[in-house]
């Protein structure tokens, strides 16, 4: 093993969800000074994040090419071809297929695990339990994860809050003004906006159905929902039938921290997540939460402090929560709130944690 260590981080996609991103803004804020990156991933629908990834000089090698059958049985040659002296794995199928595949390697990898999420299907729960103790490290994205099933038989486990880009949000925050334009938002508009796939678990259904009555309510709130999926055009009859002139859906948005940054408020209506990085990008711009109360929400939002969390899949609940952060004193108040807690989401600190980790593995 060199003095450089090869880190290969491979995960499932390259889209623009939370793990993903996480992922991304880790490397690119890693110091890189002891570690080489390989990313490896199955699929990327768009090359915006693989782009950025490249832009830094840090490799992808991307499956999307191979046809979808292929490239699970083929991930592991691909691995193995890299020489890596670590490899960690962001998605459980693909660590499933990995760890065993990697026993007959010379010299074998040390194997991390990062776990995203606080819920898998059963097979791949009972996929992940009967190869997951081949890994040297597991690392949980909260304490939410970490008291989950996803993490469960770990030989070594540890809890790493991410974070994000806590710089270049506040920089974006600077801009709030401009993109609003671009957005062509109302002058004075109350701006909620909602970042992510549309996939039942984001629940827009809920979403659309509380915006609808918040604007009832407060004509000057104005809702902008960015992202694809294969609930894209459902929300959208949804939103017709409604007749909510006040809630747009802008489709996917490069870059939508930019967006998060610009609004007064950023809304959550999932029915579970793991520890959503849209969160800690609206904290980091000093942009309050309202969220439903599920998965590791609870560990970045503080009700009260710098946001409010209501209960799951509830349109009264949630259109009460946004109407109450929208009240202006409440609003100043938990603006300071979000302000305050953004130090604690500096992705810096992770980049430094994992090259550590990834330096005591090797020794």
């Amino acid at each position: 093993m060199g003095s450089v260590i090869h880190a290969c981080e491979v995960i499932k996609t390259l889209d623009t969800g939370g793990a993903e991103v996480l992922l991304v803004e880790r490397l690119l804020a890693a110091p890189r000074a002891g570690t080489c990156y390989t990313v490896v991933c199955l699929r990327a629908s768009g090359q915006d994040l693989a782009d950025r990834l490249r832009g830094a000089g840090i490799e992808v090698v991307d499956l999307t090419a191979c046809p979808a059958r292929l490239r699970l049985p083929r991930l592991p040659g691909v691995v193995r071809r890299l020489r890596p002296d670590v490899v960690n794995v962001h998605s459980p199928v693909p660590a499933a297929v990995l760890r065993p595949a990697s026993l007959l390697w010379t010299p074998r990898p040390r194997l991390v695990s990062t776990v995203h999420s606080v819920r898998f299907r059963l097979p791949t729960i009972l996929a992940d339990r009967a190869t997951g103790w081949m890994d040297a490290h597991t690392v949980a994205v909260s304490p939410q994860v970490a008291r989950g099933v996803t993490t469960k038989g770990a030989r070594r486990l540890s809890v790493r809050v991410h974070g994000v880009d806590v710089e270049g949000q506040r920089r974006a925050a600077a801009e709030a003004d401009r993109v609003r334009q671009e957005w062509q938002v109302p002058e004075g508009a109350f701006l909620v906006v909602h970042v992510g796939n549309f996939r039942p678990v984001k629940n827009h259904r809920l979403l659309v159905e509380a915006a609808a009555k918040v604007v009832a309510r407060e004509p000057r709130a104005t809702f902008l929902l960015a992202g694809s999926g294969p609930l894209y055009e459902e929300t959208a009859r949804r939103v017709a039938e409604l007749g909510t002139g006040g809630v747009r859906l802008l489709g996917p948005v490069p870059g939508a921290g930019r967006l998060i940054a610009a609004a007064d408020l950023l809304v959550i209506s999932s029915t579970y997540e793991g520890l959503p990085v849209v969160a800690m990008e609206a904290l980091a711009a000093g942009v309050p939460v309202v969220s439903t109360r599920v998965g590791g929400v609870p560990d970045v939002v503080e009700p009260g402090v710098n946001g409010l969390l209501t209960r799951p899949d509830d349109v009264e609940a949630l259109a009460a929560g946004i109407l109450e952060a929208m009240r202006p004193d409440v609003h100043a108040r938990l603006r300071e709130g979000a302000r305050a807690a953004a130090g604690r989401f500096d992705i810096r600190g992770t980049a430094r944690w994992f090259e550590d980790l990834y330096a005591g593995l090797c020794r």
